[in-house]
């Protein structure tokens, strides 16, 4: 039997541009001063932005990204969302990770990265479309998945609650077995 590891999430949001030190009057961040989620100590993890998109509408998860090496705030300014059709109305949720005991710095990074393929693996958001392709065609970075599942709790929007390896890369045949659905069915 293989060791399940267990990736919780916890959500936090909505959080807008002015949150995250954006200033609509002068179109600058500002995102060490005006920021909420600037906090050198917690301010890391998985973030998910929710927004318009020409073709799924309003409201709709775009993307999925990380704050590893850096806060939420400074993530979240590089990538031009101020630029998005209807910026004005972009949220973000954050995620912080927790477990009973603090893992070292080495496997927390370990772990964001391979939180953050999975959820875009899982749930393909819109602007996430090149790395859905990297993770799809590397099948050993989809190996990685098969002994974790990620529990996500409170504000976790679009995303499902729970998401193992297992489901994606083991299929029906491989445990069906004896008792599987369709030796029942013939007796």
């Amino acid at each position: 039997m293989y060791e399940i590891k267990n990736i919780r999430i916890e959500w936090i949001g909505p959080y807008s541009l002015e949150d995250i030190g954006y200033d609509f009057n002068t179109d600058t961040y500002n995102s060490v001063k005006n920021s909420k989620l600037n906090n050198e100590d917690t301010d890391y993890g998985i973030y998910q932005v929710y927004g318009y998109h020409p073709i799924y509408g309003n409201d709709v998860l775009l993307y999925i990204g990380k704050a590893q090496h850096q806060t939420f705030s400074k993530r979240l300014a590089q990538e031009g969302w101020e630029y998005n059709t209807d910026y004005k109305n972009i949220k973000f949720y954050i995620g912080r990770f927790f477990d009973k005991e603090q893992v070292s710095d080495e496997e927390w990074d370990k772990q964001i990265d391979l939180a953050e393929k999975m959820l875009i693996f899982a749930h393909e958001p819109a602007r996430n479309s090149s790395n859905i392709k990297n993770v799809t065609k590397n099948h050993s970075l989809l190996k990685e998945f098969e002994n974790i599942r990620i529990f996500n709790y409170n504000a976790y929007r679009s995303l499902m609650p729970e998401i193992s390896g297992e489901l994606w890369l083991r299929g029906f045949e491989d445990f069906k077995g004896v008792f599987g659905s369709e030796a029942l069915l013939k007796n």
